[in-house]
């Protein structure tokens, strides 16, 4: 298939490099030139301006936006359907508020253009190993763009499938799903990015209490390689999972975490998370208190805040901001 990027960013860029090797044509933009070149030089279709984007895309058009939730796509998502045609395509990969993928929808169908949201989850690592895609939108947009998901997606690959499964025909196993009309997708990408803090958390606070058999005071003492503790929790460990895999390999490349201050930013999602909790009435506990110690972590950083940091630069390449 051929698609439009806009949006090259640490997960835009290598969307593009993985669905170009898996033969799909993608024609890009971005306001950073350099960047437009470097993806010219992996085999895009370079574009200096939205106008020349869409004019180098073939009707019926599919252009994905990836770029930060809020004024920056809304802005672009309508700019896209002043320059599109009926029957064209827009699709939100982005962290976007699912209400906003409604919002979206509903004033694009006029116009007879059709909006996906996406939510998107594979950060700087998805290049190689795919991306696990939720999908929101009309039944016909989204079966058009299968190719499109089957490749960014991670397939089967080498986990077993899920017993009880055998009979049902979905996409899930293949690491992407549609979940249901505008809005869906990124509902669920919203729930998952919630969860997420709480596993964070918790692996953040066991680390921090690992290290601290050493305070004084204690009627115990024991220095525990926290390195070692990683990794050997990644071996048949009811706790393994690929952020362990990642703290594994920060604590391996230092196991003090010095370069990271503690300070840990949230990128909307688990408020989000939280205030959905609330309009329905479903307690959260965990993971409202994993958003707060975020918000703590600003003030005061314990090394549980470093453990946090160092797994979200390595999973997503997110760089604490400087200090003042």
């Amino acid at each position: 298939m051929q698609l439009g990027m806009i949006g090259l960013g640490r997960m835009g860029r290598n969307m593009v490099r993985r669905l170009m090797r898996g033969g799909h044509a993608c024609v890009v933009f971005d306001l950073n030139a350099q960047t437009v070149k470097q993806c010219e030089q992996d085999g895009a279709t370079g574009s200096a301006s939205l106008d020349e984007l869409i004019q180098r895309l073939t009707p019926p058009r599919a252009v994905w936006v990836m770029l930060p939730a809020g004024a920056a796509t809304d802005e672009t998502v309508t700019a896209l359907a002043e320059r599109m045609d009926a029957d064209d395509i827009i699709l939100d990969g982005g962290n976007s508020h699912f209400k906003d993928d409604i919002r979206r929808a509903k004033a694009l169908r006029p116009k007879g253009l059709h909006y996906v949201d996406v939510g998107t989850s594979g950060g700087v690592w998805g290049v190689e190993r795919g991306y696990c895609l939720t999908v929101g939108g009309e039944q016909e947009p989204v079966r058009r763009l299968d190719p499109i998901f089957r490749t960014l997606a991670p397939g089967k690959g080498t986990i077993p499938e899920t017993p009880g499964r055998e009979s049902m025909d979905s996409t899930a196993e293949q690491g992407y799903l549609h979940c249901g009309p505008a809005g869906a997708g990124h509902f669920v990408k919203m729930v998952h990015n919630g969860i997420e803090y709480g596993l964070m958390q918790a692996y953040a606070e066991g680390f921090d209490i690992l290290r601290s058999t050493g305070a004084s005071g204690l009627d115990y003492h024991y220095e525990l390689n926290l390195p070692d503790i990683a990794e050997v929790w990644r071996r048949g460990s009811v706790v393994g999972s690929w952020l362990l895999d990642l703290t594994a390999i920060a604590l391996a490349e230092s196991p003090e975490l010095a370069e990271f201050s503690g300070e840990v930013q949230d990128s909307g999602e688990g408020r989000w998370t939280i205030a959905t909790a609330i309009e329905e009435a479903v307690p959260a506990e965990v993971l409202s208190a994993a958003l707060y110690a975020r918000f703590r972590s600003r003030q005061a950083h314990t090394f549980a805040e470093k453990v946090l940091s160092a797994m979200r630069f390595k999973f997503g390449g997110h760089v604490e901001p400087p200090q003042t």
